[in-house]
């Protein structure tokens, strides 16, 4: 048996379901909504889903202030932004905007793993 199959990277990939994170709950979306609700200018960041990571969103206030959420599939946070008039937009395409990588610049020590 090679590593991986041992692994269950065949599986995974066949699937294509990521294989070592958790599933998006109800919580993560709440999170966002209230981050957003909470903010000024927020948008959102898709990520797409990973072999390590499902599809995540990142919410970035105008200040650069931003939190990662996972949300299930791109379709569950365009309907999030829709509903708070907030503009969403694929990272893969846009890339990060600057005012978030000078946020976790200037604020890397008080940032958490969950972040």
């Amino acid at each position: 048996m090679g590593w991986r199959d041992r692994l269950g990277l065949r599986r995974a990939k066949r699937h294509g379901k990521a294989r070592f994170d958790r599933a998006a709950e109800d919580s993560d979306l709440k999170a966002l909504i209230e981050f957003t609700k909470s903010r000024v200018g927020v948008e959102f960041f898709v990520e797409p889903e990973t072999f390590a990571t499902s599809t995540t969103a990142v919410a970035v206030a105008t200040d650069g202030e931003w939190i990662r959420r996972r949300v299930g599939s791109p379709d569950v946070i365009r309907r999030v932004a829709r509903n708070l008039r907030a503009p969403v937009y694929d990272v893969q395409i846009v890339g990060y905007p600057k005012r978030m990588r000078e946020w976790t610049a200037r604020n890397k020590r008080g940032l958490s793993l969950d972040d």
